[in-house]
Formats: structure tokens, C-alpha cells, sequence
């Protein structure tokens, strides 16, 4: 009777990381950071910017890196090492088991969230039709050259090189 109990206790204790683990994709999924000229927030729709048109001199890739993570990665990372870790050996090899999982775990997922948060990007020098130069950083979403003419749209939100 005690065996089956230990067992009953230990899928419930899986069930538990497996929706902590779950839950916290799902909140981590809600962070829709962009830097893509072709994205609008709800508070950016359907305000006036301002156009100003010119030609791309130069362009060269960059990596867009998220300043802010969630955490989601960390947490479940360490929630999910900690677990299985718990499950090798006994007594205090078990308690220390269990705590170099978390440990590994969350530097693990903490990795694999900041990776996530990388997106491919553009720096790119805009000679404006006035003579001055802009340089705006956006993701590589657009097919954009150099000798390309542009508009550069600002004014309600960050600044975006589109294709005319």
C-alpha cells in the first residue's frame, strides 16, 4: 500500500511540472516583441506618420537580440532539471541530485530563451530627398538593396524603411 502511494505521488508530481512547464510557454509566448517594419501595434494603427522618401547607400546584417526575457526559461528549466534530478539516488545524493538538475536546468533554459530572442536584421543608411542620412535597424523581413528608393515612415511608434 505505501509503494503504490510513493508512486501516485510521484506522477502527480509530474503532471504539476509538466503544466508549470506549459503554463509558462504560454506566458513567454505573449512577449510579441517586433522589429519588423510590416508589424503594428493596436496603439500604433490608424495614426498619421510621417513619409519621407529616399535611397539606401549602404546596409549590413545585424542580430536583433531581446533586452528583456521573460524568465519562462529559467524557471522551467530549473523546475524541470530539479525534477528529474530528484529521481537519481537516495538520501542525500537524492537532495543533491535534485539541486544540480534545478541549477543546470535553469541555466540551461535561460540559454535557449535568450537564443530564442535573437531575430536576423538590417542596418540600413537611408540618403534622404532632402540630403540628410538616416540609419534605421529593423528585421530582415523586406527585400531591401542598396541603390533601392524607400520611404521612410515615423512618427507613431519606431521608424520603418519600406519599399515604394
Amino acid at each position: 500500500m505505501m509503494q503504490s502511494n510513493y508512486s501516485f505521488m510521484r506522477a502527480g508530481r509530474w503532471t504539476a511540472v509538466a503544466v508549470l512547464g506549459l503554463s509558462l510557454s504560454v506566458l513567454a509566448g505573449c512577449a510579441n516583441n517586433s522589429a519588423s517594419s510590416g508589424v503594428y501595434t493596436f496603439g500604433q494603427a490608424q495614426r498619421e506618420q510621417i513619409v519621407r522618401t529616399g535611397t539606401i547607400v549602404a546596409m549590413r546584417p545585424i542580430t536583433i537580440q531581446n533586452d528583456r526575457t521573460s524568465g519562462a526559461g529559467l524557471v522551467a528549466g530549473g523546475v524541470l532539471g530539479g525534477v528529474a534530478g530528484s529521481g537519481v539516488g537516495r538520501g542525500s545524493g537524492n537532495a543533491l541530485a535534485t539541486v544540480g538538475g534545478a541549477i543546470l536546468g535553469a541555466v540551461a533554459g535561460n540559454a535557449i530563451e535568450n537564443q530564442v530572442g535573437r531575430t536576423s536584421g538590417f542596418e540600413i543608411t537611408v540618403r534622404l530627398d532632402n540630403g540628410e542620412t538616416r540609419v534605421i535597424a529593423q528585421e530582415a523581413d523586406q527585400p531591401l538593396g542598396v541603390g533601392q528608393r524607400v520611404q521612410v515612415i515615423s512618427g507613431a511608434g519606431p521608424t520603418r524603411v519600406a519599399p515604394l
